[in-house]
């Protein structure tokens, strides 16, 4: 991806849908900027759950959210329909960074893109661990290089 170009969906190795909800809009008109970070969580947990077998609830090792930007291109609002593209940009031993782009339904290039890092640790401890090797695998599927 040229860096003046936005992000287009042939960026991301996976893409969900996401249903806008009226509360997201806000005073004026348009999806507030602090549900864009939900959005993100939402697209890359939905992938470490059904490719990397995440299990939020009971798993012993879990995906903490410790650094996060996005950069903001077109103004999206409720009752439109949204689709979040997640890919892995950086695969450390216990952290990956994602980025994750942000797209009108069945439009190519991104409304807003950015990113956010999860460190994985272990539940009890909670401290930081290897990233398990299912988890490793599915992020490398979808990984876009340093």
């Amino acid at each position: 991806m040229a860096e003046s170009a936005l992000p287009t969906r042939a960026d991301y190795g996976a893409v969900y849908p996401i249903t806008t909800r009226w509360e997201d809009n806000d005073i004026y008109g348009h999806i507030n900027n602090v549900v864009y970070y939900s959005y993100f969580d939402t697209a890359a947990n939905q992938y470490l759950i059904e490719e990397g077998g995440l299990d939020p609830q009971d798993g012993t090792i879990v995906g903490f959210v410790v650094n996060s930007g996005c950069q903001y291109h077109a103004p999206i609002a409720h009752p439109e329909q949204v689709e979040a593209g997640v890919r892995v940009e950086h695969l450390g031993n216990s952290s990956v960074r994602y980025g994750i782009g942000i797209f009108k339904a069945g439009r190519e290039e991104a409304c807003a893109h950015g990113h956010f890092v999860h460190v994985f640790v272990e539940r009890a401890e909670n401290r930081s661990v290897p990233i398990p090797e299912k988890l490793r695998s599915a992020l490398a599927r979808i990984h876009t290089g340093e």
